[in-house]
């Protein structure tokens, strides 16, 4: 498969009643997100720690089969003036070097602010400084999820 610059595109090749994945990529961790099959809610799953591509590739691998993926969301760090930097550039490459190796159509969204919607989340469930660091990237891709399902609830 490939990755998509062009979202409607992208959801276009989609399978019905397929889960989707939404990942947000940091240098250090992977959060990881997953949807119902008739794509309406995201659902924080768990967070995995990067360590070379390959091992990554395949605890990603694992998750894509035991939720029978559809699609991958990949949450796209953009600059708060809308522009990309050497973040986005890393995402994208590692979208590249991921579609090499699974056949899974892949786009990004735009993920500004999903960590600090995340943390206000987890402030307001009361958790503890800890327990929001644990959770907090798989928390921010299920916000990174959340957003494109609701998209492709609007265009399909």
């Amino acid at each position: 498969m490939s990755c998509y610059n062009d979202f409607l595109e992208f959801a276009s090749e989609l399978t019905k009643f397929k889960s989707l994945i939404g990942l947000d990529l940091g240098t250090k961790t992977i959060g990881i997100a997953v949807s119902d099959t008739l794509w309406t809610v995201a659902t924080p799953r768990e967070t995995i720690k990067r360590k070379k591509f390959g091992i990554d590739c395949d605890a990603l691998q694992t998750v894509f089969n035991s939720t029978d993926t559809g699609g991958i969301i990949l949450g796209l760090p953009m600059n708060m003036d809308g522009s990309e930097g050497p973040r986005c550039q890393a995402t994208r490459a590692f979208a590249r070097n991921l579609s090499s190796r699974c056949d899974i159509p892949i786009t990004f969204w735009d993920e500004r602010l999903s960590s600090v919607a995340a943390e206000r989340a987890m402030l307001e469930a009361d958790m503890s400084r800890a327990k929001r660091a644990d959770n907090i990237d798989h928390v921010a891709a299920s916000f990174i999820l959340q957003g494109a399902l609701d998209r492709i609830g609007n265009i399909l």
